[in-house]
């Protein structure tokens, strides 16, 4: 399988989503518009045979994730083998696959909640009823009463004015001085960039004064659960996250009856935003090894 791997192509992305339809829990990390997204910053490769597309991580080291398919129907004992020639390094594994994959010897798996994906329910964050929602609910009248804003989907009349807000945001917040959002600048721009190509991502943004003031960028993970890629938003205007979150989920997300907001990579602030929304669960996510 070795000589299989090769880089990402939008011209293989009707298979993948074949495969990834038959996969029993798919996590954040395996929706299209992520892989595409984070291409080139992990140097992201991909090998089908068969029965599976595996999915491996070349930078800043090796690592494979989850292969996508029909895991219930594989011979893991042989499949595993094979891998184990490598001892790889072993990533993004959803808990149902590593539930299966304990039984198989060499497997060494253990949980990584840095890279839990949050799961919510749409209808709770679209209404924001009862106390637990309550500052948040308060934010947005906030942003209501303050503002005149615009509700606009992110099509591709819209892709500049996005791309001029990703780069004042990333001024705010220094980017050049954080690998970690610098990173994710270079994948959100890959998106923004190739919009017209990547045909199940789509997203909304606010126009306040007639600039973009806010984003987000979605991809259906499947017929129930939505995962929400990026949402930025400009600090200045008060309770605008409050207001993208609740007013694309209600124009956009109402088919969905969850939102995937995908992990917090173990950042405190991040993880304390991530848990204010009043998650319904997590889809858990392993990390470890396979040895020889």
């Amino acid at each position: 399988m070795e000589s299989s791997f090769h880089s990402l192509s939008l011209q293989e992305h009707p298979q993948y989503k074949e495969f990834l339809a038959r996969t029993p829990q798919i996590a954040s990390d395996y929706s299209f518009g992520n892989l595409w997204a984070w291409r080139e910053i992990y140097g992201l490769q991909w090998a089908c045979d068969g029965e599976l597309v595996w999915i491996r991580q070349t930078q800043p080291h090796h690592v494979y994730w989850a292969p996508v398919g029909p895991w219930h129907q594989v011979d893991w004992s042989g499949r595993l083998r094979e891998l184990a020639r490598e001892n790889p390094s072993l990533t993004r594994i959803p808990e149902d696959l590593a539930t299966i994959w304990q039984t198989v010897p060499g497997v060494n798996l253990e949980p990584d909640p840095d890279h839990w994906d949050y799961i919510y329910s749409v209808p709770e964050l679209t209404q924001l009823k009862g106390n637990k929602f309550h500052k948040k609910k308060n934010l947005l009248r906030q942003f209501h009463r303050n503002y005149q804003w615009e509700y606009v989907p992110l099509d591709l009349s819209r892709i500049e004015q996005a791309l001029t807000l990703q780069t004042e945001w990333c001024l705010w917040r220094d980017c050049e001085d954080s690998a970690t959002l610098e990173m994710e600048n270079q994948a959100i721009l890959a998106t923004l960039r190739d919009w017209q190509r990547l045909e199940d991502v789509f997203g909304g943004g606010l126009i306040v004064d007639g600039n973009m003031a806010a984003y987000t960028i979605a991809d259906p993970l499947d017929e129930e659960t939505l995962v929400i890629h990026f949402e930025k938003a400009c600090p200045t205007f008060k309770g605008i996250y409050q207001a993208i979150n609740q007013i694309f989920l209600e124009r956009e997300g109402f088919a969905y009856t969850f939102v995937n907001r995908e992990q917090d990579l173990g950042d405190p602030g991040l993880r304390q935003a991530k848990q204010s929304y009043n998650p319904v669960s997590y889809l858990k996510k392993y990390s470890g090894s396979l040895t020889g």
